[in-house]
């Protein structure tokens, strides 16, 4: 009998696994299926129970032992790759700026690391991380879960978030197969450790795959499969299609007028969006953009858009896009996790990425999202070391995003007037870049949209042959 598991970490793991169309596809290549899930269940309530089993795992909360094994996990693996901008980058961010008794620890986890670092030493860092729970009531909790349900395969959609450790540890004991989906196209080159091992890997592409096994010595090249991304498979699905005259009324945009979307960061890296936004609604003012555009700005569904007031009461004529994403739990380590899309949004975003003509954004995911739909893409980094401003350009340099900018898929604004600029010539000059665009969809996910959860439930079920 085949029983699949699957642990849903977050609201981007419910958007890739529950909102398309993985769940019926699952269904039809396993017998059961049950949700163990980071979210509250109430997370869930538009799915029929009847079919799919829904488990709330217990909140595991890390000790300090833990965590120190964890940190020299992590610290180590970016260590051992320092020569990828991305890792050195995340090590010289991460260190810490006081002398509190947690940062000394992370100082002499730093320093012992920087000589350190083989994989054997890796793993004995996470085995020790492992022992250190091994016992803990949460881990035993969910060994309990797991040999009341007897999973035959379980599937994790998230590799890193380091509070699963110990449900993968329970899966390890249990001698269950396990498999994971690696998250998201900048994990593997510029991110910490993941969680622990795993025996089988789901990735985007054959680029991804190449990283992986690169990254991950120890992982087998024939358990890893090249299957896209549920991620953008929404775009293709019949039930998240609207009509556009529906969308030009509930947002108040002039159909006669050419739409160029500014997409948020959250404040952690996107310090700057107020700035170029204020920019951008400035050029509209004074007719230095010289087509009859309008702007929306979509914000980050990682939080709300409080940030932006001053921007708002300044240009009332800006149309703002606050994602509808349901905080679905408080008082939790992460709490931006446990924020969930709704279906509105979906329609929302695809909408956009239909019908706008121009995004604007910093460095982020959603660039692949309107490259697919063949819309110019420009990235705006206007902060430096020396500017004062936050050093977004830096990310210029991240191992994912520089394949990005050396494919002239996008182009790239460090300053008021380069945006400008860049603004005027994609709006007149829309399709300039279509085969650059194209070359970088198919290098960063290596299969068709549609199609995609039938690849990942169908590779599931030969995993657990």
């Amino acid at each position: 009998m085949k029983k699949l598991g699957i642990v849903i970490t977050d609201g981007v793991g419910y958007r890739n696994f529950i909102m398309s169309d993985f769940l019926m596809e699952a269904s039809q290549q396993f017998d059961t299926v049950t949700i163990y899930s980071g979210l509250p269940i109430s997370a869930f309530r538009t799915i029929p129970q009847s079919k799919i089993k829904i488990k709330e795992l217990e909140v595991f909360v890390e000790g300090k032992l833990t965590w120190f094994f964890r940190k020299w996990k992590e610290v180590a693996h970016l260590q051992r790759h320092r020569s990828f901008y991305g890792m050195k980058d995340n090590l010289v961010t991460g260190y810490p700026k006081n002398n509190s008794a947690r940062s000394l620890l992370i100082k002499v986890i730093y320093f012992f690391t920087r000589f350190i670092h083989s994989d054997e030493s890796i793993l004995l860092a996470e085995k020790l991380q492992f022992l250190s729970f091994s016992n803990h009531k949460t881990t035993k909790s969910y060994s309990q879960l797991l040999q009341k349900d007897q999973p035959s395969h379980v599937f994790f959609t998230h590799q890193r978030p380091p509070y699963l450790a110990p449900f993968l540890h329970a899966v390890i004991q249990l001698k269950i197969p396990v498999s994971t989906f690696i998250f998201s196209w900048d994990n593997l080159a510029s991110k910490g450790r993941m969680l622990g091992s795993f025996d089988y890997f789901l990735v985007w592409s054959n680029l991804m795959k190449a990283e992986l096994l690169y990254f991950y010595p120890n992982v087998e090249e024939e358990n890893v499969k090249v299957v896209g991304t549920p991620q953008f498979e929404p775009y293709v699905m019949e039930k998240y299609e609207t009509k556009a005259e529906d969308f030009y009324r509930k947002f108040h945009l002039d159909a006669d007028k050419k739409i160029i979307c500014f997409s948020c960061a959250d404040v952690s890296i996107g310090q700057n969006d107020p700035i170029v936004i204020q920019v951008i609604a400035t050029a509209i003012r004074n007719k230095s953009i010289s087509t009859d555009v309008q702007l929306i700005v979509r914000t980050s569904p990682a939080e709300d858009d409080t940030r932006f007031k001053a921007v708002k009461d300044e240009f009332p004529e800006i149309v703002w896009n606050v994602p509808k994403w349901i905080l679905t739990r408080e008082k939790h380590s992460e709490s931006w996790s446990q924020r969930v899309p709704s279906e509105e949004d979906i329609k929302d975003l695809r909408w956009l990425l239909e019908h706008v003509d121009l995004n604007i954004n910093m460095c982020s995911t959603m660039s692949l999202d309107f490259l697919l739909f063949d819309k110019p893409v420009i990235n705006t980094v206007f902060g430096n070391i020396e500017n004062g401003l936050y050093n977004d350009q830096r990310f210029l340099n991240y191992g994912h995003f520089k394949k990005v900018v050396d494919s002239k898929s996008v182009t790239v604004a460090q300053n008021a007037t380069e945006l400008i600029d860049q603004i005027n010539k994609a709006l007149e000059h829309p399709k300039e870049r279509t085969l650059q665009r194209k070359a970088m969809i198919d290098l960063q996910i290596s299969e068709k949209l549609s199609g995609t959860s039938a690849r990942i439930a169908t590779t599931l079920s030969q995993w657990n042959d």
